[in-house]
């Protein structure tokens, strides 16, 4: 579409009642929160919906849309696989926020439930909390870890813990299919537009991140992929990006630690690494932030998570397998185009970090500090 879909009051309405089936009234419309802290670039705009049921009962959805751009989002075809891939997908999830419906916009800006569609939109609840990434951010710039702190991240490693002891879809054991799944998965991973191929290539010109730079990380990702290759018996179900803006804790009165999670990505079913990876990978990105190297309590929770990971698992291989989604998070985490604000001293030491875990044969979380050259 040649304009952003336009969320008109009176649309809204209609779209709702076709997909819930019963009278709406929308009480109003607005963007979801604000810009993630230091944070330059975002996929799409979602949209709080506060609308009202027959017999005054309240409630609250989100209009997620996707728009065109890099990260191979460049055609309606793209963007409409991954959001109709997400509508199924959320709702296989434990915790993960539901989605509704999967439906378009046609060219006068109306919502449908799908033909004559030229852009599509995800609706999905709303859930209550507030994002992780505030309790990382405080943690990096007070240093203060508290029994609070330490209960969620235990809860999130439990989390991994539970979902990543489903196999496949196929059978609790691997099969043909799962093979390929696991296959295709570390093959994005490599060469995917929102993965390590796409990264590289978003990068503006950097005189840390060169040419020659990316192209180098690329070689080593891609020896990665064919070292992986025959590990299929790893395919296990997955949210795909844990990382702290996706998840959300609404304190209760039972517990400080209750949370849900949001925009599980590329596919159900992956490496566990790939979660394990991606939340303690901004440990280490906050902690770089403050001090320049991983220490404290940021270095505290790193530590336990993967030790608590471990031993609830059992899974040591994820040692030797996370190496290229280390490198996957952390070029997204060094880029300048998600990150413009953080200092290029920061930058350096994400770049140490990821050409030294890919000539490392096992990843060892207690020389971390090493591999940042620090």
């Amino acid at each position: 579409m040649s304009e952003a879909p336009q969320f008109e009051r009176e649309r809204v309405e209609r779209y709702l009642r076709s997909v819930l089936g019963k009278d709406v009234r929308v009480l109003a419309l607005g963007r979801l929160g604000e810009p993630e802290e230091g944070k330059g670039f975002g996929y799409g705009i979602p949209v709080r919906v506060d609308y009202e049921t027959a017999g005054g009962r309240r409630e609250s959805a989100v209009l997620h849309t996707m728009g065109p751009g890099s990260f191979g989002h460049e055609h309606m075809a793209d963007r409409a696989r991954i959001l109709l891939w997400s509508h199924r997908a959320f709702n296989r999830l434990p915790r993960h926020v539901r989605s509704f419906d999967v439906g378009g916009f046609q060219s006068g800006g109306g919502l449908i439930s799908l033909g004559g569609v030229e852009e599509f939109c995800l609706l999905t609840e709303y859930a209550e909390g507030q994002p992780y990434a505030l309790d990382v951010e405080r943690l990096r710039d007070s240093g203060r870890l508290t029994d609070v702190d330490v209960a969620r991240a235990d809860a999130l490693c439990d989390y991994l813990v539970e979902i990543h002891a489903k196999w496949g879809p196929e059978s609790d054991s691997a099969s043909d299919r799962d093979a390929r799944l696991y296959i295709r998965r570390n093959r994005e991973l490599v060469g995917d537009g929102e993965c390590i191929m796409g990264l590289a290539d978003s990068y503006p010109d950097h005189p840390l991140f060169t040419p020659a730079i990316l192209e180098q990380i690329e070689h080593r990702a891609v020896a990665w992929r064919w070292r992986l290759k025959n590990r299929t018996h790893r395919l296990r179900r997955v949210h795909g990006d844990f990382h702290p803006w996706n998840i959300l804790f609404a304190p209760s009165i039972d517990s400080d630690a209750d949370f849900r999670v949001l925009d599980r990505s590329r596919g159900e079913y992956g490496d566990p690494a790939d979660d394990v990876t991606c939340i303690t990978v901004n440990y280490l990105f906050f902690s770089l932030q403050k001090t320049g190297k991983l220490e404290g309590a940021l270095e505290s929770l790193f530590i336990r998570f993967w030790d608590r990971y471990l031993e609830k698992t059992g899974d040591r291989e994820i040692l030797e397998v996370a190496a290229p989604f280390f490198v996957f998070r952390a070029l997204v985490l060094a880029s300048p185009v998600w990150y413009p604000q953080i200092e290029d001293s920061t930058r350096e030491k994400l770049l140490t970090f990821i050409l030294t875990v890919l000539e490392q044969n096992s990843f060892d979380p207690r020389r971390v500090n090493a591999y940042c050259g620090t």
